[in-house]
Formats: C-alpha cells, structure tokens, sequence
C-alpha cells in the first residue's frame, strides 16, 4: 500500500504557474507509476500527466502538452507537477494516484489516490 499527500494547490490568475507537489509513504515507491488526475465540478476524472516507476516516460494529455511537467524524485519518494500558462479551464481538484504497473492516463487503472488539491485560475 501506498499513502499519498498532495500540495501546492491555490489560486492563480490566468497566464500564472503553480508548482504541485505528492508525498509518497511507501518503502517502494520506485514500484509505482504515477499520475496526476483532475477533477473539475460536473465532469470527469481526467489524467493529466502520468510518469513511469522510474521517471524515464512521461505521458500527457492534449490539453496540457507544452505547458505542464511531471517529473519524480525517487530517493525523495515524491512527483511534482509543474503547471504554466494556466488557464481557467485547468480549475479543478488535482490528485495524485499511483498504480503497481506501467503508466497510462486511463484514470480508473489507478489504484491508490492522495485526497486533492485545489486548483483555482482565476480570469
């Protein structure tokens, strides 16, 4: 099992960054591909970005591409995402999720979640 702890989250007007950051409490974190997930109110879980067990793929989603970076430190057990040129439809919850396998950004294939941060872009 694997506990995660999100940071970061706040308010931001449009164009402005914001560093997120996920604590991993596992002896293994190596073991675990990561993603960063976002929830807006009244619609779906979306992954955002997501990064392999040992951080050597990243994965994003359309939307994000050339504005966000995943990245992981292994020996600090933690993943940072790093967001800029926000935009207001990047509000949302952000969670952190971790599964025993090789990424995806197939937001259900995630097994262990953080309880959120919230992201707020502010026009």
């Amino acid at each position: 099992q694997v506990q995660l702890v999100e940071s970061g989250g706040g308010l931001v007007q449009v164009g402005g960054s914001l560093r997120l950051s996920c604590r991993a409490s596992t002896r293994t974190f190596s073991s675990y591909a990561i993603a960063w997930i976002r929830q807006a109110p009244g619609k779906e879980r979306e992954a955002v970005a997501a990064i392999s067990r040992i951080g050597g793929t990243t994965l994003y989603v359309d939307s994000v591409k050339g504005r966000f970076t995943i990245s992981r430190d292994n020996a600090k057990d933690t993943v940072e995402l790093q967001m800029n040129s926000l935009k207001p439809e990047d509000t949302a919850v952000y969670y952190c999720a971790a599964r025993r396998s090789a990424e995806t950004l197939r937001a259900a294939y995630y097994d262990y979640w953080g309880r959120g941060t919230q992201v707020t872009v502010a026009s």
